[in-house]
């Protein structure tokens, strides 16, 4: 086990694009990286992390004891785990557990998202799963840091309907005006990684690698992609709302992490802008290269070219 002075990050959800990336970068700056992986976990990417000189520490989440084991020593537990209730709210609770009987200073949990903080509760099920963690780190003696990147700029190469290509469309609904944060997987990794070993960070870190509003994603398109992008404007938020209903009817997929209707409420609290984070924190961490929305759709298309 490391020395108390050592630094050493307890790392859940490894295996994922996120969390794969935050291992990567703490084991390129010389890092020690404990990967936290159930024994199911695919052996090739666990591999591929031991390869790369993380340490793997294969647990059942359900055994305080295992998980307690498993963090000893850790000066920052990051988790980048994906899922619904029994992963974000129950297994980062056994997770946030085990962290306070191994003595951890610091906990990053997995949000990665809008200021759910700001918004209302009962207008996206994501956002309310991680707002009902909190509230546990909160009471929790240990010091918790979340990371509100705003969304991931990647989706927008398909993912997120909002940039048309076939059509030269960008779809929003309310005010063309109104301005949202995008920040790529790679920048919020990187970010990530950093915070996770700085002993003082606050509460809440909020990065943007880009702030646009639709009438600036039409402009990003159109310079990215040398076609005259135009703005279609569906309808106001109400008809949204109708449309979030009518999608959650007709397709509940309540197992699902990311159905239809959770990215149509993702994109509603952004658009009202009750998400938008009031001020960031870019300029914590020196020498990180944030990528505009422009280079994301520009290299989109080339790769499809």
């Amino acid at each position: 086990m490391p020395k108390p002075d050592e630094t050493l990050i307890i790392l859940a959800g490894a295996t994922g694009d996120l969390g794969g990336r935050i291992a990567r970068i703490l084991l390129k700056k010389g890092t020690p990286v404990r990967v936290l992986v159930r024994p199911a976990s695919k052996r090739d990417e666990i591999d591929a992390l031991r390869q790369l000189g993380a340490t793997i520490a294969e647990v059942d989440f359900d055994s305080l004891p295992q998980l307690t084991h498993a963090c000893q020593g850790g000066t920052c537990i990051v988790s980048a785990l994906s899922g619904l209730r029994e992963v974000i709210v129950n297994t980062q609770t056994k997770l946030l557990n085990a962290a306070i009987e191994a003595g951890v200073p610091r906990f990053i949990p997995s949000d990665y998202c809008i200021d759910y903080t700001q918004t209302p509760e009962g207008t996206n099920r994501n956002l309310d799963l991680r707002r009902e963690f909190r509230e546990r780190l909160d009471k929790a003696p240990i010091q918790g840091t979340s990371i509100l990147n705003g969304m991931f700029a990647d989706l927008l190469t398909g993912q997120a309907p909002v940039v048309l290509y076939p059509f030269k469309r960008i779809v929003f609904w309310g005010n063309a005006d109104q301005l949202m944060d995008f920040t790529t997987i790679a920048n919020t990794a990187e970010y990530t990684a950093s915070a996770a070993l700085d002993p003082t960070t606050p509460r809440d870190l909020r990065i943007a690698g880009d702030v646009l509003s639709p009438r600036g994603l039409q402009e990003a398109a159109s310079q990215a992609t040398g076609d005259a992008y135009k703005l279609f404007r569906v309808g106001g938020l109400g008809t949204l709302d109708v449309m979030i209903k009518v999608t959650k009817t007709l397709m509940p997929a309540q197992d699902e992490v990311f159905p239809p209707w959770q990215g149509m409420q993702y994109l509603r609290n952004m658009l009202s802008g009750r998400a938008k984070l009031a001020s960031l924190d870019n300029d914590r961490y020196p020498g990180i290269r944030w990528t505009r929305v422009q280079e994301v759709i520009a290299r989109h298309v080339q790769e499809k070219s």
